[in-house]
This record gives structure tokens, sequence and C-alpha cells, in this order.
């Protein structure tokens, strides 16, 4: 009679038999894919053909089981990742370094972006009133940081076309200038929807060749401006490391809070900032703020938002002009 093998035997059988059979093949083909994968490939495909008539005929059962069941099957023959997974995948790579993973991640999110979070607001348009005195729409030309001008009468949103700065030495230097030659030189202005998505609005721009596009909302009155310069900050990020440079609506303190603009985009401040202000219902700080008082405030008060401390310093014209901006004690330590 046959003594029974040792419980300690067949657990080391075991363990052996899972070391040299699963984790050292892995391990092994981890170190050299491509050495491994081919010759297995040779194996892998005559398995399928072996083992095909048994997989047609499990699936064929288990099919035909589930029809009476009246479960319907459905065809799926789309592997392609998800947009999610995509992220997952790049987020995860550690072999990719970070500046172009961050560059990776941000196209894969300018289809969640819209024109209306990055555009310049309507009150910062700087364009050519025609109305205005000859002289001051030559100094306003010759002073201006602008490459691109609106040119509009009375009002923003009687644009009567986009005038470029190369153009401008055509009637410059003419003896006698008129208005009628600096309309002239300008080209019919291009709109744009604020709903519309950064991926769907960067091959816009890139079909019609514009650079420049004026926003508009569903009434057709405009509400800011978007250039191409914004949307590929979007991607690559800002084109200057100075703060004082990237944003003049920001202002450092020396007790580490932050004069910022009311009209400054909540997108621009966290990613100059690294912050995480709510992005999900207004644009500026200045809505954030109104949204969480749900009032227009008629008097410099402060606010707790999160983890950030926000007192309010200037109001004027049922707008908060400027906040000051700092982290709470807790979150600055860590």
């Amino acid at each position: 009679m046959a003594m029974p093998e040792s419980p300690w035997r067949q657990l080391f059988a075991l363990w052996f038999f899972w070391f040299f059979a699963e984790v050292a093949p892995k391990t092994l083909a981890a170190l050299h894919p491509e050495r491994v994968a081919l010759p297995s490939s040779y194996i892998l495909k005559l398995l399928l053909v072996l083992g095909m008539p048994l997989v047609w005929l499990v699936n064929g059962v288990s099919g035909g089981f589930l029809r009476l069941l009246g479960v319907k099957k459905r065809k799926s023959h789309d592997d392609s990742l998800s947009h999610e997974e995509l992220r997952t995948v790049v987020y995860e790579g550690s072999q990719i370094h970070a500046k172009p993973q961050n560059m990776m991640l941000s196209i894969l999110d300018l289809d969640r972006i819209t024109v209306e979070d990055i555009m310049i607001p309507r009150n910062e348009i700087i364009g050519i009133d025609i109305e205005d005195s000859l002289e001051d729409i030559v100094s306003q030309i010759k002073s201006t940081q602008h490459t691109r001008l609106p040119v509009y009468k009375d009002d923003i949103d009687k644009v009567i076309g986009i005038l470029h700065l190369r153009n401008a030495a055509k009637f410059l230097t003419e003896p006698e200038l008129t208005k009628a030659a600096i309309l002239k030189e300008t080209v019919d202005p291009y709109f744009v929807p604020e709903n519309t998505s950064l991926q769907t609005q960067l091959l816009n721009f890139q079909q019609v060749k514009e650079r420049y596009a004026l926003v508009v909302d569903e009434y057709g009155d405009i509400q800011g401006m978007i250039t191409i310069e914004d949307l590929l900050e979007e991607i690559v990020g800002e084109f200057t490391t100075d703060l004082a440079d990237t944003s003049v609506d920001i202002h450092p303190q020396e007790d580490g809070s932050y004069l910022i603009d009311g009209s400054a985009h909540v997108r621009l401040i966290n990613r100059s900032l690294g912050w995480d202000l709510p992005q999900e219902g207004a644009k500026t700080l200045s809505g954030v703020i109104t949204e969480y008082l749900q009032a227009i405030p008629d008097s410099n008060i402060g606010i707790i938002i999160g983890q950030y401390r926000i007192e309010i310093i200037q109001i004027k014209d049922n707008m908060i002009k400027t906040a000051r901006v700092s982290l709470s004690p807790e979150r600055r330590e860590t």
C-alpha cells in the first residue's frame, strides 16, 4: 500500500510548477519580448487552428442557450481604446517625460474645452473705432502691441473688418491719409460660436487659413476673440516663464498672496499658479465670487472657497475689479 505524499512535498511541487511554468517564462518574455514573441506566435497559431472547432462549438452552444433565454448578443469588432483608456495609457506611461506627457494629455482634452473657456473677453478686445479722428487712429496703430486689430463703427458688435498691421504701411506712407484707405486694407472678420470645442476650432483654423476669430453667442453678439496662439498655448503651455509676462492680471505679493484682476480667467489662474479653483460654472474670478455669493457685493468682504481665501479689494460698475487671493495655511504647508 502506497504511503500518501507529505503536504510539504505537495506544496513544494506546486510552487516549483508555478515558478517554472508561469513566473519564469513571463519574466523571460518581458526581458526579451522580440526574441520570445516570434517563436511563440507559431505555436499559438497552431493551437488556434486546432482549437477553432472546439471554440465554435462552445460559442454556438452558449449562443443558442442565450437566445432561448431571450438574450440578444451584441456583435462588436471595435478593439480600439476609448478616450479614457487612452488618457490612462498616456498618464501611466512611466517612460514618457513630463513635458511631452502634459502635451499629449492636453491634446486629448481639447474636445472637452470650448472656445469660451480660453477666449479674450469682450471688454479686453483692443480695436479701432473708425469714427475716431485720424490722428487717434494712427497713434493707436503705432503704439499697439498686437498684429491684428478689429475695425468697428461705434461699437464692437458693428465690426467692419480686421486690419493686419503689416498692411498698415500701405496707407501710413500716403501723404493724405483717409479712412477709406484704412478700410481698404481690412479683411472680412471670421466668426465662431462660443461653444465650439478647441479640437474643432483648431481644424477650422487650418481649413479656413485663419489665425484670428471673433467669438459670438447664440444671438450673434460678440463675446470675445481667440487666436491660434491661444489654442497652441493650451497644448504646449505658456510661451513665457515669467509670471509677470505670462499674465498681467496676476500680481504676486510679499505675503504670498496674489492681487488678481476680476476679469482673469479661472483656467489661466489655475494653470499659472498650479491651483484648482472651480471651473465648472463661471469662467472668470469675478464670476466665481458672485456665483458663490449669489449676489453682487456692495462692499469689500472676504470669503473662503475651498482652500482659497478671497478678499474683494475693488468693485466698479457692478463687477469685481480686483481681489486678493491666497491659499489657506493648511494648504500652504503641504
